[in-house]
């Protein structure tokens, strides 16, 4: 079922090559286009059989009736106002960031038919080497409609997802923000802080536990800074309440108090069996 004829998707790296994979392998466009900065992503992007052609100019959108920002977040937002003088505006626009509320407030303001997307998939991978034409399938992606959002964009973004596999959810930018503020961006902070203050020299004894742990610090630097930044107010309250939960391990091992850290070890271990 062809939804789209001319798909453009600005970003072809993890996320965004695995959508372009996905929409050419399901046949869901009849034609599927990207836009990098870098030419090698774009030449590999079309080896692997993800887009038909590509371009470093971003002329090469015109016509297309949805295009989908796969990018870091500040570069969504930068490079939105110059696509919106390309594209028509009928063209549907979705993004795949990962913070949601300044996206969302500009973007609906210049894109008639846009609808803010975040597939809650991927890895700390990165690149179209890694893309995936199932990245999708059995994933939870979160659409972020406000009262700007068209039934066109709803619609076919909706429909969109659920092609890809993925189970659809509807949240507000705000309330999305929040909460992934405690499910993914605070845990990158604390797997960078953790990693931070290791001695290096002492990483060559590192088990399952340490790599385990901060596996996600190997994340792109610069796709992280904007999440962190975009999320800041969410953030910096969310770090300080991580920063009395170990206020209450450090005094309880201060005091030898073995019943209480048991029981906050305890409570954590039946919340964290209860995620499966």
């Amino acid at each position: 079922m062809k939804l789209f004829n001319k798909v453009a998707i600005i970003g072809v790296g993890l996320i965004g090559g695995s959508i372009a994979l996905a929409l050419k392998k399901k046949k869901l466009a009849n034609e599927v286009i990207g836009v990098s900065r870098h030419k090698k992503s774009l030449l590999l992007a079309k080896k692997k059989g993800a887009i038909d052609k590509g371009s470093k100019e971003l002329d090469i959108v015109k016509d297309a009736d949805l295009v989908i920002f796969a990018t870091p977040v500040k570069t969504i937002i930068n490079l939105a106002p110059m696509i919106s003088k390309v594209v028509s505006k009928n063209c549907i626009v979705t993004d795949v960031g990962s913070t949601k509320k300044e996206i969302v407030s500009m973007l609906s303001k210049i894109f008639p038919n846009f609808l803010g997307s975040h597939p809650l998939a991927g890895s700390e991978k990165r690149s179209i080497v890694n893309a995936e034409l199932n990245m999708f399938k059995g994933t939870q992606c979160i659409l972020t409609p406000t009262k700007r959002t068209t039934s066109k964009a709803f619609n076919k973004i909706k429909t969109l997802w659920a092609n890809l596999g993925a189970n659809v959810i509807i949240l507000s930018p705000e309330t999305h923000d929040k909460i992934l503020s405690f499910t993914s961006h605070l845990p990158h902070v604390a797997a960078f802080s953790l990693i931070g203050i290791v001695p290096k020299e002492y990483l060559k004894f590192a088990s399952t536990g340490l790599r385990d742990t901060t596996r996600i610090a190997t994340s792109d630097p610069k796709l992280w800074v904007d999440i962190l930044l975009t999320n800041r107010q969410n953030l910096v309250k969310n770090i300080g309440l991580l920063q009395n939960k170990l206020s209450k391990i450090k005094k309880a091992l201060q005091k030898k108090d073995n019943n209480l850290l048991n029981l906050i070890l305890k409570q954590a271990k039946e919340k964290r069996d209860s995620l499966g």
